[in-house]
């Protein structure tokens, strides 16, 4: 009985120790670059976004908070590197933006599907209600 248990307990730490490792084998610093072309009058833009991952969840600043121009991109990965991350922010000029109600100072969101590796990944914006509108991507560097 207690071999048992010693085996037990050796294959739930090492379990454990293997679901950990997976879901913090993308953490560090990373740079996320934020490209969305120009589409008519809309002016494109890129944007070289500071972002942390820890214990698999990945958090990216790019301005500062409730002012024109920031935004915070947020979401899990997945042990497969695979992540559905929430984009919120504010926007900075309408000329970078698009829609009728794309003023500056007016809140935005967006989903971003992300696959990530160890020291890379990629990752593109939502179309978001099946509005067509420009195709942004992200590129993630570890660093």
């Amino acid at each position: 009985m207690r071999k048992a248990l010693r085996i037990f307990a050796i294959c739930n730490f090492l379990l454990l120790s293997a679901v950990s490792f997976a879901t913090e084998r993308f953490d560090g610093k990373w740079l996320t670059t934020l490209t969305c072309p120009a589409k008519g009058a809309t002016e494109g833009y890129t944007w070289k976004i500071p972002s942390q991952i820890a214990a698999g969840n990945f958090r990216g600043e790019h301005g500062t908070a409730d002012q024109p121009g920031y935004l915070l991109i947020e979401g899990p990965i997945k042990d497969d590197g695979s992540a559905k991350l929430s984009a919120n922010g504010i926007v900075a000029s309408r000329k970078y933006a698009r829609g009728v109600f794309a003023h500056q100072g007016e809140t935005y969101s967006y989903d971003i599907k992300a696959q990530f590796k160890e020291t890379e990944g990629t990752g593109v914006k939502s179309e978001g209600l099946g509005i067509v509108g420009r195709t942004c991507t992200f590129d993630f560097v570890k660093q």
